[in-house]
């Protein structure tokens, strides 16, 4: 998977890069028991500092998608927690509905989407 980080964007390089490793994961680009690159290697790739990607790393493994080992680095590892996980999804997932239906977007047309972006991660 080639990472892109958009530097005029407002969102964080950490976020950013958190967030398409997630993406990563949910698309089987990266699989289960997969080495990432070293932090060192990949804040170079990227054109990062070494810190920011330790944080992505750092956040990742809080959220339960990488096991960090000294010897092997980051490691995918997805939790399985799946209680945790709908009530994570619940929470940040109420945010995201809330802005559409102040923006008028109406249900049918959030359950189409939803629809396409399961679909799209091989749902």
């Amino acid at each position: 998977m080639i990472i892109e980080i958009d530097f005029n964007s407002d969102e964080a390089i950490y976020v950013q890069l958190c967030n398409q490793i997630i993406l990563g994961i949910a698309t089987s680009q990266f699989r289960e028991g997969e080495q990432l690159p070293s932090v060192r290697q990949l804040a170079e790739t990227i054109g990062i500092n070494m810190h920011t990607v330790n944080k992505a790393y750092s956040i990742l493994q809080q959220e339960g998608f990488v096991k960090i080992d000294r010897r092997r680095g980051a490691i995918i590892a997805i939790d399985i927690d799946k209680l945790r996980a709908l009530k994570e999804a619940q929470s940040e997932l109420a945010v995201v509905l809330a802005r559409a239906m102040c923006k008028g977007i109406g249900r049918d047309d959030i359950h189409a989407l939803v629809d396409q972006i399961y679909d799209h991660y091989g749902g």
